[in-house]
């Protein structure tokens, strides 16, 4: 029989050859899958995860490497704050939808006016935003000890409806003939998110991206702040002797998270979706958990697993168009990830023996 026995500390080797383990399972048993759906399961693994790298197509891929994975990397930073310090936050989608909005909203209601100031203010806006609507849970978990998983989750779906009134109403363009939408703020100079180099799939929300995996890095390794985080998800109790205060932990790693989700969806509505629209999310914020777990909550790993995702991303849309595979076993190839790896990671803290039970 087969036994798990408790290690006495995580080991060091499980813990870097999990995410690597994780992705060997996803392959081979998403290869399954796609042989189940009458797909080459070679053709279809080869043109998910190199065809993006290496194809006669590579060029117009790689930069969108940059453009899909600066959002789950921007997010999954601000995850990775609260998840190390225990404190779930789980509606990134939500945060980062509003952030959105407001930085939108601000860009819109200074149209067409041409000012070097606005970009700024919209940047300000959409991190704001996204803060604010983080600190729904967050207070209501200090203030009435409420779970901040529930309350975050429900108010991604207040998050879609209020997008969807916007993109029907308020931000509506007036010269859009009645459809739902905003105006492009692509085509607007001074909102526009453009790239900062031609054809290299930088813009300011890459830049973003990596400054915050710095930010992180120097915070959580060198900071006494990270000490507290790191501290509260592994003893609370210890954490309280040391003088942290759990509650203003919980808001000020909410407040991170939901910033940095804000940023993300401002980046995103000011350059490649260009627009408010009912159908703006594509659910990066639940996409990043996955980062999140796959980096091990460590920035550069964030780095590294946001890169692997944005891959999914593209060679996905390159295997639907390319071999008609179906887009939801997609999302099924990408929800694999995270159960693998939540199952492997199981030997980071035990171990495995085997013999038979003693009978009492």
């Amino acid at each position: 029989m087969m036994i798990l026995e408790k290690r006495q500390q995580p080991s060091p080797i499980w813990s870097l050859a999990t995410p690597v383990l994780a992705v060997i399972l996803t392959m081979i048993c998403g290869g399954l899958l796609f042989a189940t759906l009458g797909k080459n399961p070679f053709e279809t693994i080869r043109t998910i995860f190199l065809d993006p790298l290496f194809s006669e197509f590579a060029w117009y891929y790689r930069p969108q490497l940059l453009i899909k994975g600066a959002p789950l990397v921007l997010i999954a930073i601000g995850l990775s704050f609260g998840f190390r310090a225990g404190i779930w936050n789980i509606g990134a989608e939500g945060q980062y939808i509003v952030g959105a909005i407001c930085g939108a909203a601000v860009g819109l209601a200074f149209y067409p006016a041409n000012s070097a100031l606005i970009f700024p203010l919209m940047v300000m806006a959409g991190a704001l935003g996204g803060l604010l609507w983080a600190m729904i849970p967050g207070i209501l978990r200090v203030k009435f000890g409420t779970n901040e998983i529930l309350v975050s989750l429900m108010l991604v779906y207040v998050a879609e409806q209020l997008l969807a009134s916007m993109a029907l109403g308020a931000l509506r363009n007036p010269e859009g003939m009645g459809f739902p939408g905003s105006r492009n703020l692509s085509q607007y100079p001074s909102a526009a998110n453009l790239e900062l180099i031609a054809g290299s799939g930088m813009h300011w929300g890459v830049v973003a991206a990596f400054v915050a995996v710095i930010f992180a890095y120097i915070t959580l390794s060198r900071h006494v702040f990270g000490f507290q985080v790191r501290l509260s998800g592994q003893s609370p109790r210890a954490a309280r002797f040391a003088g942290v205060n759990p509650g203003l932990l919980v808001l000020i790693c909410m407040g991170i998270s939901g910033a940095l989700a804000g940023l993300a969806g401002l980046f995103e509505v000011a350059g490649p979706a260009g627009q408010i629209s009912i159908d703006f999310n594509v659910g990066y914020g639940f996409t990043a958990i996955i980062v999140a777990f796959l980096g091990r909550l460590h920035p550069v790993g964030i780095l590294l697993a946001g890169g692997l995702m944005a891959l999914t991303y593209i060679g996905g849309e390159i295997a639907q168009s390319n071999l008609g595979l179906p887009g939801a076993a997609i999302q099924l190839l990408q929800g694999m990830l995270l159960f693998f790896l939540l199952a492997v990671d199981v030997l980071t803290h035990y171990r495995v023996r085997f013999g038979k039970v003693g009978v009492a």
